[in-house]
């Protein structure tokens, strides 16, 4: 009895060795098969936790580039459509700055300027209308980081800007980020006055025909020290003699010829005077402040729709209005250089990520696709064992020992 306990023993180890073999060789089968079908090596953390480790980790740093590539498509669109449109506000000011030139002509009519003023007013609602342009899904793209905000309006004679002051910083890069459109205040509102350094006008109450010019810095580190004294007047006494003073009182005196007109200069600028001035005539130089550009179009059709002004308070304000047009447009040039500077380097960028994203699938790949000649062997092989084991197992159940003992 005890003999046969024992050989019924190893019997049953024998059958339970063999099923096991089995059952491993069908798993291992199984997953070979799942390999070849799927391309995939790593099923689960189970088959590799190294590997799967990093290759989730590949996963995490493959779809973070993607994302900056993505970014980067949007903020090229809407830089883009930002480009035209200041391209667009371009041709508008170049526009009115022609119509300006042919205005500062004291031969035209009251009639004739005021059909010049016409075209700059419809000038200047094409203006607001660009400076309110949209992206496709309706976003404005002078709004800022607003950009649900159409950021101009405007009420009678005056544009006003409702957009934020600050705009959406787009990631492009792992460290590396870019302003995806430029406030409207930066673009259209800010605009330095008259030459961008000081500003020239002509006193209300002139009665003579004198102008004054726009002018220029000769010397911007001596302005720099003189101009917190101003605002400075040029005061004629006659139409040949003046006295330039500031806040404290006078700082120096000229002569002029009214034939010839001529330029004063002092404390590091000059001023161009044109023209015949009447005794107690004056002109004011002050430190630049900004104006909108709005507001530049508008002052300028005021003064072409004046019926007050001399010629020589005419002209000066026309040339102020044509000075700051030019400021308005150098502004303009600037903006559109730093956009087209942006999407160079989002171009840059996504050719940088399109490189690292080919890395990250090469890794990828390299640690969990299939190797399907090696997978295509080994399943071979592992048939072939299969098919051995399961003959070895039921040439064996037939031996009459095996029966004998079994029963």
């Amino acid at each position: 009895m005890i003999a046969v306990s024992l050989t019924n023993i190893s019997t049953l180890t024998f059958q339970n060795n063999a099923l096991d073999s089995i059952e491993a060789l069908e798993s291992s089968i199984s997953t070979t098969q799942n390999q070849l079908s799927t391309g995939l090596t790593l099923q689960n953390a189970a088959d590799g936790p190294a590997a799967m480790t990093q290759v989730n980790q590949l996963n995490t740093e493959l779809s973070a580039s993607q994302q900056y590539d993505s970014n980067g498509t949007l903020a090229s669109s809407n830089l883009t459509l930002e480009e035209q449109a200041l391209t667009n506000a371009t041709d508008v000011l170049q526009s009115v700055q022609s119509l300006a030139d042919e205005a500062n002509n004291s031969s035209l009519s009251s009639s004739q300027l005021q059909d010049i003023a016409t075209q700059i007013s419809q000038q200047l609602q094409q203006l607001v209308s660009i400076a309110n342009s949209t992206d496709s899904n309706g976003s404005y793209l002078f709004s800022g980081y607003a950009s649900g905000t159409q950021p101009f309006s405007q009420n009678g004679s005056t544009v006003s800007y409702s957009g934020a002051e600050e705009t959406s910083q787009v990631q492009i890069g792992e460290n590396q980020f870019i302003s995806s459109g430029d406030t409207g205040s930066s673009v259209f509102m800010n605009i330095p006055a008259g030459n961008g350094t000081f500003t020239t006008s002509a006193a209300s109450t002139n009665t003579g025909t004198a102008s004054i010019g726009p002018g220029t810095v000769t010397d911007a580190s001596t302005w720099a020290a003189a101009a917190a004294s101003g605002p400075y007047t040029i005061s004629f006494s006659s139409p040949t003699a003046y006295v330039i003073s500031d806040s404290a009182g006078p700082v120096t005196t000229g002569t002029y010829d009214s034939t010839t007109g001529g330029t004063v200069s002092f404390n590091g600028i000059q001023v161009a005077i044109s023209g015949t001035p009447a005794a107690g005539d004056s002109f004011t130089v002050a430190s630049a402040g900004t104006s909108s550009v709005f507001a530049t179009m508008q002052s300028l059709v005021n003064t072409l729709n004046s019926t007050d002004l001399n010629s020589g308070q005419m002209a000066t304000q026309i040339s102020q209005s044509i000075e700051q047009l030019s400021s308005a447009v150098n502004n303009l040039n600037d903006v559109q250089a730093s956009v087209g500077a942006r999407i160079n380097a989002v171009t840059a960028a996504q050719s940088s990520e399109s490189s690292q994203q080919t890395d990250y699938q090469t890794e990828i790949s390299s640690l969990s696709d299939t190797d399907y000649a090696a997978a295509t062997s080994q399943l071979s092989t592992e048939e072939v064992a299969l098919q051995a084991a399961e003959d070895s197992y039921a040439s064996l159940a037939k031996l009459s020992l095996f029966n004998y003992i079994s029963g």
